[in-house]
C-alpha cells in the first residue's frame, strides 16, 4: 500500500511539474506576443547636467556647457536616464518573464546594453505593466571617432513633448526560468514609440 501511495505521489508531482513547465513556457510565449511601446524618459542627464528639456547646445547656460565639456575632456560623457516601457498583454492568459536582455539604440546606433533580472507579470485581456529601465551609457566611448561637438549634440534632443522618447529604439530578449534553466526567446524584439507587436 505504501509503495502504491509513493508511486501515486511521484506521479502527481511529475504531473504538476510538467504543468508548471507548460505554464511558464506559455507565459513566455504570451510575453513575446505582447504590445510594447517606449512610454517616457525621466531624469535625463548628460555629463551630470539635467538635459531633460534641452534641444541643442544653445539651450545650455555657460555653467552647464562647461560642466559637459569638462566631463568630455576628462575621458567620458555619461548619459543617464530612466526609460519607461509599457507592455500590454492582449492574450487571454497571463504573460511573464524572469529576465530580459536589452539593447538601446539612438538613431540606429547601438549605445549600450543590459539586463532586467526581476520577474515581471502582465495581467491578461489588455493589462498593462510599465517597466522602468535605468540607462547609463558613455557616449564618448560609444561614439569613438566623432568630434566633441558631435558627441555632445548626439546626447541632446532625446526627449519630445510629454517626455516621450525621440530617436530611441529598444531591442529586448525575454527569458523565463524553468527550474534552474533559463529558456530564452529566440532573437530580439524591437520596441518603438507606439504600441504594436514588437518586431
Amino acid at each position: 500500500m505504501r509503495i502504491k501511495s509513493a508511486f501515486l505521489l511521484c506521479t502527481v508531482l511529475a504531473t504538476l511539474g510538467a504543468c508548471g513547465v507548460a505554464r511558464q513556457l506559455n507565459e513566455l510565449k504570451n510575453f513575446a506576443r505582447c504590445d510594447f511601446r517606449l512610454k517616457t524618459m525621466e531624469n535625463t542627464t548628460l555629463g551630470g547636467v539635467d538635459v531633460q528639456q534641452v534641444r541643442s547646445v544653445s539651450d545650455l547656460n555657460l555653467l552647464q556647457a562647461g560642466k559637459i565639456a569638462a566631463a568630455y575632456a576628462g575621458g567620458s560623457l555619461p548619459l543617464d536616464f530612466i526609460l519607461n516601457v509599457d507592455v500590454k498583454n492582449p492574450n487571454a492568459s497571463p504573460a511573464a518573464m524572469n529576465r530580459m536582455e536589452w539593447i538601446l539604440l539612438i538613431d540606429d546606433v547601438e549605445i549600450t546594453n543590459g539586463n532586467l533580472t526581476d520577474r515581471i507579470e502582465i495581467a491578461p485581456n489588455s493589462g498593462i505593466t510599465t517597466l522602468p529601465i535605468r540607462i547609463r551609457a558613455d557616449l564618448r566611448k560609444a561614439l569613438t571617432g566623432k568630434s566633441s561637438e558631435s558627441t555632445i549634440n548626439f546626447g541632446l534632443n532625446l526627449v519630445g513633448s510629454g517626455n516621450r522618447p525621440s530617436r530611441l529604439t529598444l531591442k529586448v530578449k525575454p527569458s523565463i526560468m524553468v527550474g534552474n534553466t533559463a529558456i530564452n526567446y529566440p532573437g530580439y524584439l524591437s520596441v518603438g514609440n507606439e504600441f504594436g507587436g514588437a518586431k
